[in-house]
Formats: C-alpha cells, structure tokens, sequence
C-alpha cells in the first residue's frame, strides 16, 4: 500500500485507539515532505595517522583485551602481539588493509538478535577507530541520546522520561499524553550511502573516510544495506546516523521532551493533537533521509496514567514496575541460578523502580 500526500486531517483518521497507530507497512510511504537540515558541522581535527599510530594501536589493545585475555582467539593474538600490531600497522599506513570476515551467532536479549564477531586483528582496529572518533562525536550529540555512550544508559533513560513526565504533567495536575515509536529492525537496514554521506561531512581527511569504508562495507544484510551486531564501531556509526533525526526532532520539529534510547524513542506533551502532528514529519524523515521505517505494531500515542512501558519498565504518574516479561525472565533466571552474582545483578536493576512486593514475594535480597 503507497501512501499518496494526504491532508493532515486525513492523516488523523489513521489513529485506531491510544494504544496504536496504523502507520505504513510492507514498504508503504508516508506523505511525501521535502526536509532539509542545513547546519554547520564541527570537523574532527584528527588524522588518518592518529587513528593508526602504534601508540593507538597499543592503547586500543589494553581495552580491547580486558575481560577477553582466556579467549582462545585472543591468546593466539597475543603470542605474537607486537608482530601482529606492526603488520596491521603497516597494512593500514601502505593502504592496503582488509577487512575480515565474520562469525554468525545467535543469542537470546531477551528476544533473538544475530551476532556477527569480527577476528581479532579487525576488532582491534575498531577500538583503534573508537579511541579517536568517539569523543568527537560524542560532542556532537544531544543530551537525551541514551544508547551505547558514556555517563548515560538505561537507567539515566529512564530517569529523564520520569522528569520530562512531570514537567509536562504539571506535577500530575494535567494529562500527559506520550508518542512512543520503535524502528523496524535498526541495525539492519542501516543504508552505507547515507551513513558515508553523514560522516564525510564531519571528517575531512579521506584516508580515514576510506578506512571507515572499509569497515562499513565489510558487513551487509542486503546489497549496501545493514551493519554487524557486535561491532565497537557498528553502536557509534547507529548514533552518528540517527544524530541527524535527534537534530531534526530537538531543533526543527522543538520537541525538547524528546528521547532516544537506541531504536527506541518516546516523546512526551500535554496536548495529543501535537504528537499525532508530530507523527506525520517523523515518519517522513525517517523514510526519506535515513531510509528507516517505524515499526507498525510498536507505535502508540497514550496517557501516563494508562501505563507507558518504555525500557522494560511500565511508567505511570508517581511510580515505575518492571515490565511483565522482564519480571519472569528475572525470576526464572534467578531459579535457574541462585548465585550471589545473579542476584547481586537483578537488585541493581530493582533499585531503579517500585519492586519491593516482587523482592519479598521472591526472597530476593543478599
């Protein structure tokens, strides 16, 4: 189904209820919207050298190393460390370096995700890669972009969403309506072009656009399509990317309670009217600059009051509660393996919400 450039109000007529939202499926379009962003952009300052220094190479190997030192593969790499990071240096300075191949695996967190592990040498370059873009780009970041970044998190996520809720809440003295999106399989359908469009126009030296590259064009999902879950690199170059839509909603569209977790993103106001407007540009710009589509059963616009489950907990005005499936994944994880450890875990993540019927009821506690 093509969605043609129907009026608003049309639009509007989409809403089922307030807890979803019919939105394009099966490659349907949105109305068609033109939307340019044109702002002057920082430059990183560093050099393709920087990045493949020995001395960044030696550094990005005492991070990368720590907690993988029994792995097999590791402790092959490391027998002849120093030759190997002077071949992958010199590979790297002579420009011929290439790129790996990698191993598929499954792994269930929660719901299944398709790991791709790159080989040791490949990995390294990444936390090489990390080590010097990182910082740069972290500057270039909004503030309520949680994912895969240092000092932030699920828990700062979550905390946010209860302070933009009560500022927009009033205190709980008006309705707070909430639009909560999710983007249909994130890191597959990451388009090569538009993320090298991207970062070219942050980085002017071309050797490290061409290392980048090679790194982005090592994995695909579909011709020029997708990057590897597990990849350092692949959680930077998803933030990088989906900057662009962070920029568009905080300072174009003015939705300053907006926030972003991953794919993941919610956006709160007193008035739903504005959210069901709001809707319209945000599938546009997703479609048409990033090539992203909303995912159609993962799309809502409801009041705090009802419950809005977002981060695996369940929001309400004045108190949070684990996520149903989380609460029965964490119990039967805690069955399974009554350590101390495993506890220990589950109680940092109890802290964070209203679980004090759910740590009695389970004898949850050290």
């Amino acid at each position: 189904m093509m969605y043609k450039a129907l009026p608003l109000l049309i639009y509007r007529n989409q809403f089922l209820n307030d807890r979803q939202i019919k939105i394009p499926s099966g490659g349907g379009r949105f109305p068609s919207i033109s939307i340019q962003i044109i702002v002057m952009r920082k430059q990183l300052v560093h050099t393709f050298e920087d990045i493949i220094s020995i001395e960044n190479l030696l550094e990005a190997w005492k991070e990368f190393a720590v907690g993988k030192r029994k792995k097999a593969d590791v402790q092959e790499f490391s027998l002849h460390l120093m030759d190997n990071i002077l071949l992958l240096h010199d590979d790297l300075r002579n420009r011929i370096y290439v790129h790996g191949g990698y191993q598929a695996f499954n792994i269930c967190d929660p719901k299944p995700r398709n790991i791709h592990k790159a080989a040791v040498r490949d990995r390294l370059l990444h936390h090489a890669i990390y080590r010097i873009l990182y910082p740069f780009f972290d500057n270039t970041f909004i503030a309520d972009s949680y994912s895969c970044r240092i000092d932030k998190g699920t828990h700062k996520a979550i905390n946010r969403f209860r302070s933009f809720s009560r500022k927009v809440g009033k205190n709980n003295t008006r309705t707070c309506w909430i639009l909560k999106c999710d983007i249909r399989k994130f890191f597959a359908n990451i388009d090569h072009a538009i993320l090298k469009k991207i970062l070219a126009s942050f980085i002017p030296d071309k050797d490290i656009l061409r290392l980048l590259d090679r790194v982005i064009d090592s994995f695909e999902t579909k011709p020029g399509v997708g990057l590897p879950l597990g990849n350092l690199t692949s959680q930077l170059l998803v933030n990088i990317y989906m900057n662009e839509f962070d920029q568009f909603m905080k300072h174009k569209l003015k939705a300053g309670y907006y926030i972003r977790y991953a794919d993941d993103f919610a956006i709160l106001s007193e008035d739903r009217k504005s959210l069901e407007n709001l809707l319209l540009y945000i599938g546009a710009f997703l479609h048409e600059n990033l090539a992203l589509e909303l995912h159609p059963d993962k799309v809502f616009i409801k009041t705090l009051a009802s419950g809005v489950d977002f981060l695996g907990w369940v929001h309400f005005p004045d108190h949070r509660v684990l996520r149903t499936v989380t609460k029965k994944r964490m119990i039967k994880r805690i069955r399974e393996h009554p350590t101390e450890e495993t506890i220990s875990s589950y109680l940092g993540l109890l802290k964070h919400g209203n679980t004090a019927k759910i740590k009695k009821r389970h004898g949850i506690h050290i």
